[in-house]
Protein backbone atom coordinates (compact mmCIF):
# COMPACT_ATOMS: atom_id res chain seq x y z
CA UNK A 1 0.00 0.00 0.00
CA UNK A 2 1.13 3.69 -0.86
CA UNK A 3 2.00 5.99 1.90
CA UNK A 4 -0.90 8.49 1.46
CA UNK A 5 1.23 11.81 0.56
CA UNK A 6 -0.15 14.17 3.06
CA UNK A 7 -0.53 17.88 2.61
CA UNK A 8 -1.41 19.78 5.45
CA UNK A 9 -2.09 18.42 9.19
CA UNK A 10 -4.87 19.66 11.62
CA UNK A 11 -4.15 19.54 15.47
CA UNK A 12 -7.13 19.23 18.26
CA UNK A 13 -6.01 21.22 21.19
CA UNK A 14 -7.31 19.96 24.33
CA UNK A 15 -5.45 16.98 25.74
CA UNK A 16 -3.50 16.99 22.40
CA UNK A 17 -1.47 20.19 22.18
CA UNK A 18 -2.11 21.29 25.70
CA UNK A 19 -2.55 19.02 28.93
CA UNK A 20 -5.94 20.65 30.07
CA UNK A 21 -8.14 18.07 31.10
CA UNK A 22 -7.59 18.49 34.32
CA UNK A 23 -8.83 21.93 34.68
CA UNK A 24 -11.63 20.80 33.04
CA UNK A 25 -12.04 17.44 35.65
CA UNK A 26 -10.80 19.71 38.82
CA UNK A 27 -13.24 22.81 37.99
CA UNK A 28 -16.29 20.05 37.22
CA UNK A 29 -15.82 18.20 40.56
CA UNK A 30 -15.63 22.05 42.40
CA UNK A 31 -19.26 22.73 40.87
CA UNK A 32 -20.64 19.22 41.62
CA UNK A 33 -18.94 19.47 45.16
CA UNK A 34 -20.85 22.74 45.83
CA UNK A 35 -24.43 21.00 44.83
CA UNK A 36 -23.58 17.61 46.03
CA UNK A 37 -23.47 16.29 43.23
CA UNK A 38 -21.84 12.34 41.96
CA UNK A 39 -18.33 12.33 41.71
CA UNK A 40 -16.53 13.32 38.42
CA UNK A 41 -14.39 10.04 37.92
CA UNK A 42 -13.27 8.57 34.45
CA UNK A 43 -16.48 6.87 33.88
CA UNK A 44 -18.11 10.03 33.18
CA UNK A 45 -15.59 12.22 32.03
CA UNK A 46 -14.14 9.66 29.50
CA UNK A 47 -18.04 10.69 27.24
CA UNK A 48 -17.41 14.25 27.30
CA UNK A 49 -13.74 14.54 25.96
CA UNK A 50 -13.75 16.18 22.36
CA UNK A 51 -17.86 17.36 23.34
CA UNK A 52 -18.88 21.08 22.50
CA UNK A 53 -19.50 23.34 25.34
CA UNK A 54 -23.12 22.62 25.40
CA UNK A 55 -23.56 19.74 24.62
CA UNK A 56 -21.02 18.16 27.24
CA UNK A 57 -22.68 21.00 30.29
CA UNK A 58 -25.84 18.57 29.19
CA UNK A 59 -24.22 15.82 29.68
CA UNK A 60 -22.61 16.56 32.70
CA UNK A 61 -25.25 17.93 34.67
CA UNK A 62 -27.23 14.50 33.60
CA UNK A 63 -24.89 12.28 34.63
CA UNK A 64 -24.04 13.90 38.20
CA UNK A 65 -27.44 14.56 38.96
CA UNK A 66 -27.04 18.45 39.27
CA UNK A 67 -29.93 20.25 39.87
CA UNK A 68 -28.75 23.32 37.57
CA UNK A 69 -29.05 23.78 33.82
CA UNK A 70 -26.68 23.51 31.44
CA UNK A 71 -26.44 27.44 30.70
CA UNK A 72 -26.16 27.44 34.41
CA UNK A 73 -22.92 24.75 35.26
CA UNK A 74 -21.32 27.21 32.10
CA UNK A 75 -22.06 30.07 33.89
CA UNK A 76 -20.60 28.67 37.10
CA UNK A 77 -17.38 27.34 35.49
CA UNK A 78 -16.45 30.76 33.69
CA UNK A 79 -15.06 32.15 36.28
CA UNK A 80 -12.94 28.89 37.99
CA UNK A 81 -11.48 28.19 34.28
CA UNK A 82 -10.44 31.30 33.22
CA UNK A 83 -8.45 31.61 36.68
CA UNK A 84 -6.88 28.20 35.58
CA UNK A 85 -6.06 27.92 32.07
CA UNK A 86 -3.23 30.30 31.50
CA UNK A 87 -1.28 27.76 33.54
CA UNK A 88 -1.93 25.16 31.25
CA UNK A 89 1.10 23.35 29.94
CA UNK A 90 1.95 21.75 26.83
CA UNK A 91 1.55 17.98 25.78
CA UNK A 92 4.70 15.48 25.13
CA UNK A 93 6.21 16.27 21.72
CA UNK A 94 3.32 19.00 20.80
CA UNK A 95 6.30 22.18 20.42
CA UNK A 96 8.77 20.02 18.73
CA UNK A 97 6.34 18.64 16.15
CA UNK A 98 4.57 22.15 15.54
CA UNK A 99 7.82 24.02 14.94
CA UNK A 100 8.77 20.65 13.17
CA UNK A 101 5.87 21.11 10.13
CA UNK A 102 6.28 24.53 10.10
CA UNK A 103 9.48 25.28 9.57
CA UNK A 104 9.25 22.81 6.63
CA UNK A 105 6.92 24.81 5.27
CA UNK A 106 3.60 22.41 5.94
CA UNK A 107 0.09 23.72 6.50
CA UNK A 108 -1.10 23.78 9.68
CA UNK A 109 -4.06 24.23 11.79
CA UNK A 110 -5.41 23.79 15.40
CA UNK A 111 -9.11 22.57 14.74
CA UNK A 112 -10.39 22.91 18.70
CA UNK A 113 -14.26 23.09 19.60
CA UNK A 114 -12.95 25.31 22.46
CA UNK A 115 -14.24 28.71 21.87
CA UNK A 116 -11.92 31.42 20.99
CA UNK A 117 -11.69 33.29 24.59
CA UNK A 118 -10.72 30.12 26.02
CA UNK A 119 -7.70 29.55 23.33
CA UNK A 120 -6.46 32.82 24.03
CA UNK A 121 -6.39 32.29 27.76
CA UNK A 122 -4.86 28.22 27.46
CA UNK A 123 -2.00 29.11 24.89
CA UNK A 124 -1.03 31.92 27.19
CA UNK A 125 2.35 30.37 27.92
CA UNK A 126 2.66 29.36 24.47
CA UNK A 127 2.18 31.97 22.31
CA UNK A 128 5.56 31.90 20.32
CA UNK A 129 5.12 28.56 18.77
CA UNK A 130 0.98 29.08 18.39
CA UNK A 131 2.03 31.66 16.23
CA UNK A 132 3.09 29.29 13.70
CA UNK A 133 -0.19 27.71 13.26
CA UNK A 134 -1.47 29.06 9.60
CA UNK A 135 -5.10 29.19 11.17
CA UNK A 136 -6.91 28.49 14.26
CA UNK A 137 -10.56 27.45 13.85
CA UNK A 138 -12.36 27.38 17.52
CA UNK A 139 -16.29 26.03 17.65
CA UNK A 140 -17.27 29.73 17.80
CA UNK A 141 -16.17 30.98 14.56
CA UNK A 142 -19.14 32.26 12.24
CA UNK A 143 -17.97 29.75 9.55
CA UNK A 144 -18.70 26.78 11.77
CA UNK A 145 -22.22 25.30 11.90
CA UNK A 146 -21.75 22.71 14.81
CA UNK A 147 -18.71 21.49 16.53
CA UNK A 148 -17.40 18.16 16.94
CA UNK A 149 -18.40 15.42 16.12
CA UNK A 150 -19.33 17.20 13.25
CA UNK A 151 -16.84 17.89 10.37
CA UNK A 152 -17.20 21.69 10.35
CA UNK A 153 -14.34 22.51 12.31
CA UNK A 154 -12.28 20.52 10.15
CA UNK A 155 -13.70 21.64 6.83
CA UNK A 156 -12.99 25.00 7.40
CA UNK A 157 -9.65 24.82 8.95
CA UNK A 158 -8.69 22.84 5.41
CA UNK A 159 -10.36 25.64 3.55
CA UNK A 160 -8.11 28.18 4.95
CA UNK A 161 -5.27 26.09 4.45
CA UNK A 162 -6.15 25.81 0.97
CA UNK A 163 -6.22 22.52 0.96
CA UNK A 164 -8.32 19.45 -0.22
CA UNK A 165 -10.01 17.72 2.94
CA UNK A 166 -8.93 14.04 1.40
CA UNK A 167 -5.25 15.35 1.93
CA UNK A 168 -5.21 16.04 5.26
CA UNK A 169 -3.81 14.62 8.60
CA UNK A 170 -5.46 15.45 11.97
CA UNK A 171 -4.65 14.51 15.58
CA UNK A 172 -6.76 13.60 18.09
CA UNK A 173 -7.23 13.01 21.41
CA UNK A 174 -10.95 12.12 21.28
CA UNK A 175 -13.34 9.63 19.78
CA UNK A 176 -15.60 12.34 18.85
CA UNK A 177 -12.64 14.29 16.86
CA UNK A 178 -12.05 11.28 15.22
CA UNK A 179 -15.34 10.94 14.27
CA UNK A 180 -15.21 14.34 12.65
CA UNK A 181 -12.26 13.87 10.79
CA UNK A 182 -13.46 10.82 9.60
CA UNK A 183 -16.46 12.68 8.33
CA UNK A 184 -14.83 15.63 6.73
CA UNK A 185 -13.00 12.97 4.86
CA UNK A 186 -9.54 13.15 6.19
CA UNK A 187 -6.60 11.30 7.41
CA UNK A 188 -7.08 10.78 11.87
CA UNK A 189 -4.50 9.51 14.19
CA UNK A 190 -5.55 8.73 17.54
CA UNK A 191 -3.46 10.13 20.66
CA UNK A 192 -6.05 8.99 23.74
CA UNK A 193 -5.60 9.17 27.39
CA UNK A 194 -4.10 6.09 27.99
CA UNK A 195 -7.61 4.96 30.04
CA UNK A 196 -9.40 5.33 27.01
CA UNK A 197 -10.86 2.13 25.49
CA UNK A 198 -8.89 0.48 22.59
CA UNK A 199 -12.32 -0.02 20.92
CA UNK A 200 -13.47 3.66 20.82
CA UNK A 201 -10.81 4.19 18.40
CA UNK A 202 -11.47 1.69 15.55
CA UNK A 203 -12.68 4.19 13.05
CA UNK A 204 -9.02 5.84 13.25
CA UNK A 205 -6.80 5.32 10.79
CA UNK A 206 -3.75 4.74 14.01
CA UNK A 207 -3.66 5.21 17.33
CA UNK A 208 -0.36 6.11 18.82
CA UNK A 209 0.48 7.12 22.93
CA UNK A 210 1.66 10.43 21.84
CA UNK A 211 2.71 13.41 19.76
CA UNK A 212 6.70 12.08 20.18
CA UNK A 213 5.40 8.39 18.28
CA UNK A 214 4.74 10.20 14.95
CA UNK A 215 6.12 8.11 11.84
CA UNK A 216 6.22 11.18 9.85
CA UNK A 217 7.79 9.32 6.78
CA UNK A 218 4.23 6.93 6.54
CA UNK A 219 2.48 10.38 5.77
CA UNK A 220 4.81 11.21 3.12
CA UNK A 221 5.72 14.43 5.91
CA UNK A 222 9.43 15.51 5.55
CA UNK A 223 11.35 13.76 8.71
CA UNK A 224 14.93 15.86 8.58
Amino acid sequence: MTAPQIKAVIFDMDGLLLDTEGIYTEVTQLIADRFGGRRFDWSIKQHTIGLGAYALASYIVQALELPISAQAFLELRTPLMNERFPQAAAMAGAEALVRHLSAKGIPIAVGTSSSRHYFDLKIARHREWFELFDAVVTADDPQVGAAKPAPDIFLVAAQRLGVAPADCLVFEDSPFGISAAKAAGMYAVAIPDPAMADDKFLHADRRLHSLEAVDLKAWGLPTD
